[in-house]
């Protein structure tokens, strides 16, 4: 409940709402679309956000270089363009970034 009253005081005051990981992503996401606010919850998720989705609940995300061809190139791509993405990860294998759970991150504004 706290956290959903300090998202929601973000939300008012224009600050950014900024989600690390994907799965939080998702989370705030499905809470926000459920209630056009944040608020305290359980349950489960099959939201899934790919280029063209508008995100409601955040305004950038940290997130680690995912795999090709995977949903999450989709949800990242939603956010920052997927010749934008793409790009970056051309970048990163050229300068052998490392990827996966423990690999280099991006941050997508």
């Amino acid at each position: 409940k706290e956290v959903a009253e300090r998202l929601n005081l973000a939300k008012k005051e224009k600050r950014r709402i900024i989600s690390v990981g994907t799965t939080s992503t998702r989370v705030l996401e499905t809470v926000f679309n459920k209630y056009q606010k944040f608020q305290e919850d359980s349950g489960f998720t099959n939201i899934f956000i790919y280029p063209g989705k508008e995100l409601k609940a955040i305004d950038g995300l940290i997130t680690n270089f995912h795999l090709p061809k995977s949903t999450l190139i989709m949800l990242v791509s939603a956010l920052a363009g997927k010749d934008f993405i793409f790009e970056a990860y051309a970048e990163a294998i050229n300068e052998k970034y490392r990827f996966y759970s423990y690999g280099d991150c991006m941050f997508i504004n």
